[in-house]
């Protein structure tokens, strides 16, 4: 992907167990590339720099940066991984109902990719409300 080749700052998600993997991914092009992690806080997700040594398992036992890892502005993120649960052909996404990527999304301005497996496309159009934010690609595996 160009986008990905030409970003610098790349937003990726910890792994639920039913998502796509992303610690091969995460740990390849750590030093290559400034990956960025979300930290739950709340209701909100907190963008930090991943760095193997400042992580532990955090909500639902995910892989999250420690709070004390450098803080990154969503304005720095120029590329953003986004897990869903499902995603149709048009970009938009279901999430997990809490809402997590729904308050951040709007606050990015770079390619947004979806990740989900091939179960999760859907072939019809998702209803959506004024605050979803569609994916610029979804990948599927």
């Amino acid at each position: 992907m160009p986008e990905f080749q030409q970003a610098e700052s790349i937003l990726v998600y910890c792994a639920l167990p039913d998502e796509p993997e992303t610690k091969d991914f995460i740990k390849r092009w750590h030093g290559k590339k400034r990956i960025i992690v979300p930290l739950v806080i709340g209701d909100d997700l907190i963008l930090k720099e991943y760095s193997p040594e400042k992580t532990h398992a955090g909500y639902c036992g995910i892989i999250e940066p420690d709070a004390d890892a450098p803080t990154v502005d969503p304005s720095e993120v120029e590329l953003a991984f986004v897990p869903g649960v499902v995603f149709d052909c048009a970009g938009s996404r279901f999430g997990g109902g809490k809402g997590f990527y729904d308050r951040l999304l709007p606050s990015l301005n770079c390619p947004k990719v979806g990740i989900c497996y091939s179960f999760q496309i859907y072939e019809g159009i998702l209803p959506t409300e004024d605050w979803d934010c569609r994916m610029d690609v979804v990948l599927h595996k």
